[in-house]
């Protein structure tokens, strides 16, 4: 009989095809060696001293828009990008986020929507990791509801001209283009905006106690001149700035289980060392329920995201059932940090273990890329047929 694997109970590795564990390998090398050893300082200090470096890293191993195919892209599996998330966020939200930002979010937009002379000036660079992205739609005051934003684009001649703020920017502070929607006469349309262009600016948040690894900021847009070549020539509405969420939450349900993982496994390593009234507190009965309810969750969440990711690579994949594994995943993750923490008791607070970093983060992840009632209105829309988001 095969052996009991308690960290692989299902087996999963055997529904893995050798590629797939391969690039899981390598992104996990990576990162033991250019960030784990740092993410716990990374956190505590407020984000990394050289993240271009570490964007540049990423893009040797080709984990930059890693799923999108031509400009000199990788064009791997859904899967294969799943499992690089998992990597990830085990090893930090932050870290995770950056990626996605880039890949998911800036990198989509322009692959999917923009010119093809804007492909050609952003797609390659950004791969590379030598061009940094970012993703503006939410807004101070415009968080779930995007379609009132206040951010305005108007003609000018030949020429468009943009103002507005845009909140919660992860990379936004060392970004080069800014993928940015905004109100036009036309509808909701997208531009690529450098970030050097008279007008732009970038505010770093501070005090944040979520996501402290990875730099968040405001963007400002003050008269900021483009030319009409900037703009996303199709779409208009809704459409591309939800296509590309869809895209960065396939990403979360995935990367939300590596910051579950590292968490359940800081959490059984401790309950078969630590003592307490002469024997491992993984002896207790009430530590055992606890471990294995949190092993039967990341389990489960690991099989739902392997599922999707196999029908995203059939091209089967709806945005309800990405709404349903982001609000699961996420949910069970946070469930798990919490459990986790008090396994470790008082140590579990300390960030020489990655529980309270992996908790702390993920109240970000639980809010980001759709709140967990959007997700449920979603799946209630979806399930009865009636629209009760207003």
């Amino acid at each position: 009989m095969t052996a009991f694997d308690r960290l692989d109970p299902l087996s999963l590795d055997d529904v893995l095809t050798s590629d797939e564990i391969a690039v899981r390998s390598s992104v996990r090398a990576l990162l033991d060696q250019q960030v784990q050893p740092h993410i716990a300082e990374w956190f505590e200090a407020g984000g990394s001293p050289a993240p271009r470096e570490l964007f540049r890293e990423f893009g040797k191993l080709g984990l930059l828009g890693m799923h999108l195919e031509g400009y000199t892209l990788p064009g791997m599996s859904s899967v294969e990008y799943g499992l690089a998330c998992v990597e990830l966020e085990a090893c930090d939200s932050g870290i995770r986020s950056m990626v996605s930002v880039q890949g998911s979010l800036a990198m989509y937009a322009i692959w999917r929507w923009a010119s093809e002379e804007e492909k050609q000036r952003w797609l390659p660079g950004m791969g590379t990791g030598e061009i940094v992205g970012c993703f503006g739609l939410t807004e101070p005051d415009h968080g779930s509801d995007p379609a009132n934003m206040r951010t305005t684009a108007r003609r000018d001649g030949t020429d468009w001209v943009l103002d507005g703020t845009k909140m919660w920017i992860s990379n936004g502070t060392f970004a080069d283009v800014a993928v940015v929607w905004a109100q036009t006469d036309e509808g909701i349309r997208g531009f690529a905006v450098p970030t050097d262009t008279p007008g732009f600016s970038a505010r770093e948040i501070k005090h944040k106690m979520s996501l402290r690894a990875s730099a968040t900021a405001e963007l400002v847009l003050e008269g900021v001149r483009l030319p009409d070549s900037a703009r996303f020539p199709e779409v208009r509405g809704l459409k591309g700035p939800l296509s590309c969420l869809n895209e960065a939450r396939y990403g979360i349900v995935w990367g939300s289980m590596g910051a579950a993982r590292s968490s359940y496994e800081a959490a059984l390593e401790y309950a078969r060392t630590r003592e307490q009234f002469g024997r491992p507190i993984g002896g207790f009965q009430l530590t055992q329920a606890k471990l294995a309810d949190m092993c039967l969750e990341l389990h489960k969440g690991l099989l739902l995201a392997l599922h999707l990711g196999r029908r995203k690579d059939d091209g089967g994949l709806t945005v309800e059932q990405v709404s349903f594994g982001k609000l699961n995943n996420v949910r069970e993750a946070l469930e798990i940090c919490r459990t986790s923490r008090t396994i470790l008791g008082a140590n579990g607070i300390s960030l020489e273990y990655p529980v309270i970093r992996h908790m702390n983060n993920l109240e970000s992840v639980l809010t980001y890329e759709g709140t967990v009632e959007m997700h449920q209105l979603i799946l209630g829309q979806a399930l009865t047929g009636e629209n009760a988001f207003s």
